[in-house]
């Protein structure tokens, strides 16, 4: 997993609970590196698990709510530091069929080791867009913190579900709809 994600999780925790709190919640995930993560590094998957349920462990978030608020975070990181991708596009669903072609190419140029979660999209219909996350982390949560900030930061109002979930949680099929 990037290094990126790892430095925006405790920078998220960090303005939300403080230093002290992620300085604990470092050193009780007993991590190998002693949470000294670089935005560019390549990191264990498990060791943001560690971090995450150390994180649900101290402050009782559930850890699905604790990953879409970390999306919506992600979110705004990626609009700041990649504006040129958000630039393209003129509506969420525009954005979100484009993640697979288009997106996580250009990721992959930047970081060729990223691994990164696989996306479907069907469109039924003008407001309906069917989106199929797919990744052995399971963290869709995730993935539903971007989507909905995707919706906001379009200006569109609409709403996620989740229709089916598979595997235990590595393949997700969100049901997203826009008003009007």
């Amino acid at each position: 997993m990037k290094g990126i994600v790892f430095t925006e999780f405790l920078e998220m925790l960090e303005e939300k609970f403080g230093y002290a709190f992620v300085d604990q919640i470092i050193n009780e995930a007993n991590l190998p590196n002693q949470g000294a993560y670089t935005s560019v590094g390549t990191y264990p998957h498990q060791e943001m698990i560690s971090l995450i349920m150390s994180v649900h462990f101290h402050s009782q978030i559930p850890v699905d709510d604790l990953l879409r608020t970390f999306g919506n975070h992600l979110f705004g990181v990626f609009k700041k530091s990649y504006a040129v991708f958000f630039d393209k596009f003129t509506s969420a669903f525009d954005m979100l069929e484009n993640i697979e072609n288009h997106i996580h190419v250009e990721v992959k140029k930047l970081y060729p080791d990223a691994e990164l979660p696989r996306f479907e999209t069907e469109r039924t219909n003008d407001n309906c867009l069917k989106m199929t996350y797919y990744s052995d982390r399971k963290m869709a949560a995730l993935a539903e913190g971007l989507i909905a900030s995707t919706l906001e930061h379009f200006h569109q109002k609409g709403s996620i579900n989740i229709e089916k979930v598979e595997n235990e949680g590595k393949i997700v099929t969100f049901i997203i709809k826009t008003e009007g």
